[in-house]
């Protein structure tokens, strides 16, 4: 894709090169948030992705986002709600906790809900302190973002203080879904159906959801485990789906 993938958009704030306005990030979000829903509600067959993050987000010459890289993609019947996995599969800061521990919960296409989350979090750059302070390193990142919020301390947004109200209402909009996706329980995440209403709904209606449970310390625990891949190909979906 003539503007590569969305990682070097979101890891490489300072080159100008790499800079995108507050409506153009949104635009991708909702862009891949249709997309995640086509492949989970669109077809005759559900296919859960396992492996959304930035680097698998592809941008044509428009910036309309594509979901690459399906190696780690099953497809299931669409009345299927759980799902059998033999081993975790995913990238580390995108991969749902019930992929880590069993226990938090069945695996389901909430588990694509999840790191789409993270990949918003991303995207506002609610990650930027966390990676450039060691001492935080190991630390489950919803609940350093919850740290925050808590405490009353701001959370380092860019050039958000520039933008308008307009802008500013599709950031909270994009803060609110992301924190909803990436509850720690798998039920209490919204569909992507929902998702995608929280993301073009008016700001005002929207709650901020309680905090993740304290089984986030022990999901850290187990984030040192060593994970698997399965693949480092990258593959497209047909071009006829205008976000995959």
């Amino acid at each position: 894709m003539s503007n590569g993938s969305l990682e070097k958009y979101i890891f490489n704030r300072e080159s100008d090169d790499g800079s995108l306005s507050w409506d153009t990030k949104y635009k991708i979000a909702v862009g891949v948030a249709r997309g995640i829903e086509y492949l989970h509600r669109g077809c005759n067959i559900q296919i859960l992705h396992f492996d959304i993050k930035p680097h698998n987000i592809l941008l044509t010459e428009n910036f309309t986002p594509k979901i690459s890289d399906f190696g780690l993609a099953k497809a299931y019947l669409t009345e299927k709600n759980i799902v059998t996995l033999t081993a975790a599969r995913g990238t580390i800061c995108y991969v749902a906790p019930e992929l880590i521990n069993r226990s938090i919960g069945g695996v389901s296409f909430k588990a694509d809900v999840y790191s789409f989350g993270m990949l918003l979090m991303e995207m506002v750059g609610l990650r930027q302190d966390l990676t450039a302070n060691d001492q935080n390193a190991s630390k489950y990142f919803p609940d350093w973002i919850y740290d925050r919020v808590n405490k009353g301390k701001d959370v380092d947004i860019g050039d958000a203080d520039q933008t308008d109200d307009e802008c500013r209402g599709k950031i909270n909009r994009m803060t609110i879904a992301a924190l909803w996706c990436i509850q720690m329980s798998p039920d209490d995440r919204p569909s992507m159906s929902k998702v995608l209403e929280m993301l073009e709904s008016n700001t005002e209606v929207l709650q901020i959801p309680p905090q993740p449970s304290e089984l986030s310390q022990q999901v850290a625990e187990n984030e040192d485990d060593e994970w698997e891949t399965y693949s480092d190909s990258v593959t497209l979906f047909d071009d006829t789906l205008s976000s995959v």
